[in-house]
């Protein structure tokens, strides 16, 4: 009698036909080895999870207008998107350098535009934040950069992935923090903030209508998980207005994520002062492209950029904000909300 050979183990399947957990999404978190499916799932107008599409490519491109031998700065290298296409067109002769906050992501981009063939004589990476720029740039012996680029959203890599605490889609721990390893989780803020205090964030970092409703709800209850915050947003909102009408709870969660994250990363004044730094790092005729997702960000940015074209800092800028085409939107519906300007140093 001969021994039955051991069966192979049996590939993952989805756990149905659409699968709503990040972990289960196998194929999408190895789009090398199932291209095709990821592709399809792409060609949909959705970010297959885990991975990224850079915002306004083309657009930026033109903005910057970068040319070989040059010098550019990725302020927010993300999944390198932005940065591959940068470094296209700065050989020969030229460099990048890269900055990140994330320590979880930033690893993972380089090994990747490593494996492109970019090594450290042409792709300088280092982990930080842009509000340091100026920084980086004295301790690399960097006179200057010709081209930055600035993508202020935050990547398809961090809100996929539940265990960041971005997203109320799945459980995950409400945290928010672009590096994990450093300040406060959100909820930990949450619980060290008064009542005022809250709803001031909520005004002030998403223009949120219910910013004192929502506060009070905060403070009354604990919470520690997204979607704990998700239904308490919820339900507090809908029991308050249920014979005034129907408002948008999806925004209001979304807007409370948002105001809470920029909180917590302390982003305004990280980009107040990158703005400051800009006429010293950018080189005479250097240009700068900024995409940003919400108000409260574009209206740093252009009033910046309109205060440096009244005083001779910048020799142009931006007349109108760019938006994504309508065939990106379609294609890649996290682009509909980005804003693109730009401004050419004065020489």
């Amino acid at each position: 009698m001969t021994d039955t050979p051991p069966r192979p183990p049996r590939r993952p399947r989805y756990a149905g036909t659409h699968p709503r957990r990040f972990h289960e999404k196998y194929k999408e978190l190895d789009p090398e080895r199932y291209a095709t499916d990821v592709e399809r799932i792409a060609a949909t107008g959705k970010t297959p999870v885990g991975s990224h599409r850079p915002i306004m490519l083309a657009e930026v491109l033109d903005c910057l207008r970068p040319a070989a031998g040059e010098t550019a700065v990725d302020c927010t290298l993300g999944g390198g998107g932005h940065a591959s296409g940068l470094l296209d067109r700065l050989l020969p002769g030229g460099r990048l350098i890269g900055l990140d906050v994330d320590p979880i992501e930033l690893p993972k981009t380089e090994a990747r535009l490593r494996a492109r063939g970019f090594d450290d004589d042409v792709f300088i990476v280092r982990h930080g934040n842009f509000a340091g720029v100026d920084r980086v740039l004295a301790e690399l012996g960097v006179p200057g950069a010709d081209v930055m680029v600035v993508d202020l959203g935050v990547s398809s890599m961090q809100l996929d992935n539940p265990a960041r605490g971005f997203t109320y889609k799945e459980p995950g721990p409400l945290d928010l923090r672009m590096n994990p390893t450093r300040g406060e989780p959100a909820h930990v803020m949450i619980g060290r903030l008064t009542e005022a205090q809250l709803a001031q964030v909520l005004t002030e970092n998403a223009d949120e209508p219910h910013a004192e409703l929502i506060a009070e709800l905060l403070k009354r209850k604990p919470i520690t998980t997204t979607q704990a915050l998700d239904r308490l947003v919820r339900t507090g909102i809908a029991a308050a207005h249920s014979h005034v009408g129907k408002p948008d709870l999806k925004m209001s969660v979304r807007r409370t994520l948002q105001a809470l994250r920029v909180a917590v990363n302390d982003e305004f004044s990280a980009l107040d002062a990158l703005l400051r730094a800009l006429p010293r790092v950018l080189l005479p005729g250097g240009r700068v492209a900024i995409l940003t997702f919400h108000s409260g960000e574009d209206r740093r940015v252009k009033k910046s950029f309109q205060a440096g074209a009244r005083d001779g800092v910048y020799s142009s800028v931006a007349k109108d904000v760019i938006r994504s085409s309508m065939e990106e939107t379609r294609a890649n519906r996290r682009a509909s909300s980005a804003k693109l300007r730009w401004a050419v140093r004065a020489r």
